[in-house]
């Protein structure tokens, strides 16, 4: 068989972000909670899609607010010219409080400590901090425990007495809402609205409360309040089978991950692919190099199990995922190098999903999409939004490092 590749060439990888279809996304989750503001998550390079480009999408569709976890991941928004409401909620001691508040930027607190070490850092500066106070109402991850909330709402009350800080909102997160109608989401609906009606009864006046994430967006009307919190679903993956299928939900997977054949190649049977030589070829056969692995964002896990789509047919993964690349065996078809191979997309082509790549590899699709490396070049589609005749930025991006810049 030839091994001559067919021109023009294609990327070793890419990730192509339609930016059309989060803006759709956006305005379908908008649809489902009319009544409160949306906060757009970019956290995680807007879970491996790019932090930068979604965020603009994401505002035209009429986002009001944008979220990520870090203040590093916030000043890098602002750096690269964001501008409107933003929060950030994962601090720990020694971030850059001065710094985000500076930029205009609401801090989440959890803790004395964190509001002492905010009031610390701006002290003298003529500065007022926007604070937003989460309260932990069952997850167990951040937030201030119920027997601790008097003392910080307390503290924050003095503290915006002292004009060091504004509280503009209380939040939380819920542990379950991707499993409708399990009894934590009612447990933690009380523990939030306790929580608010005690605050304000103690003279703070939060501009919002949101306990919301994307689940809870789309099943849980009453967990609306002033502002939900849209992540996976923004990005056309359904944050859980019990909650919907995309296509359910009125939403569409943005990302669509391919690569290039490196390598046809014809070989005999009883042949070994990639270490450990855990699959043998049954046959005589063809297998085909797809130059993408674990350094790429490939779960190793989908040794032997991850799908493929080549030549408009299903293939999975034949033998162990490597680094850089692993094998497909293409039986008797043809193939050669330069064509594409498809691993996962919204499925439109009979490609497989993030879904289908999670459910192969004992994982979720957030996971599945965030872990793309910064390796693989992200090509941004529709960055002019029809509506507003704005464009994005450039059509491509690779990202740098894990600031999301």
């Amino acid at each position: 068989m030839s091994d001559t590749p067919k021109a023009p060439k294609a990327p070793r990888a890419r990730a192509v972000v339609d930016l059309a279809a989060l803006r759709a996304n956006v305005r379908a989750l908008r649809a489902r909670a009319p009544r409160a503001q949306l906060m757009a998550v970019v956290k995680a390079n807007a879970y491996g899609h790019g932090a930068v480009p979604c965020a603009r999408a994401a505002r035209q569709a009429g986002a009001r607010w944008v979220g990520t976890a870090t203040p590093h991941e916030a000043l890098a928004l602002r750096a690269a010219g964001d501008t409107g409401r933003l929060m950030c909620w994962l601090w720990t001691p020694g971030d850059p409080w001065r710094e985000a508040v500076e930029a205009d930027i609401d801090v989440s607190v959890s803790g004395l400590w964190a509001l002492e070490e905010l009031t610390a850092a701006i002290a003298g500066t003529g500065l007022t901090a926007r604070v937003q106070l989460k309260i932990d109402t069952g997850l167990g991850r951040n937030g201030c425990q119920p027997g601790d909330w008097e003392a910080l709402v307390a503290a924050s009350r003095a503290a915006e007495g002292a004009g060091l800080v504004k509280v503009t909102g209380i939040w939380s997160h819920f542990a379950c809402a991707d499993e409708p109608g399990h009894p934590s989401i009612e447990a933690q609906l009380r523990v939030f609205t306790d929580a608010v009606a005690y605050a304000r009864a103690q003279g703070l006046d939060p501009e919002v409360r949101h306990i919301a994430n994307s689940p809870a967006t789309l099943t849980l009307p009453e967990a609306h309040f002033d502002l939900v919190r849209t992540g996976v679903a923004m990005y056309g993956i359904s944050p859980s089978p019990e909650v919907g299928s995309p296509e359910e939900l009125g939403l569409r997977p943005i990302m669509t991950l391919s690569a290039s054949l490196a390598s046809v190649k014809r070989v005999p049977g009883g042949h070994g692919v990639s270490y450990g030589l855990t699959y043998t070829t049954p046959g005589e056969t063809t297998l085909a190099l797809v130059p993408v692995g674990y350094a790429d964002g490939i779960p190793r896990a989908g040794s032997g199990t991850g799908p493929v789509l080549v030549g408009g047919k299903w293939r999975t993964v034949a033998g162990r995922v490597a680094m850089d690349q692993f094998v497909v065996d293409l039986g008797g078809d043809s193939a050669a190098p330069g064509d594409e191979a498809v691993l996962f997309g919204p499925g439109d082509r009979g490609e497989p999903t993030a879904e289908d790549w999670a459910r192969a590899t004992g994982t979720i699709a957030y996971e599945v999409v965030t872990r793309i490396s910064a390796r693989v070049p992200r090509v941004y589609l529709g960055e002019t939004d029809p509506d507003t005749g704005t464009d994005t930025g450039p059509d491509t991006d690779v990202i740098a490092d894990d600031t999301g810049a």
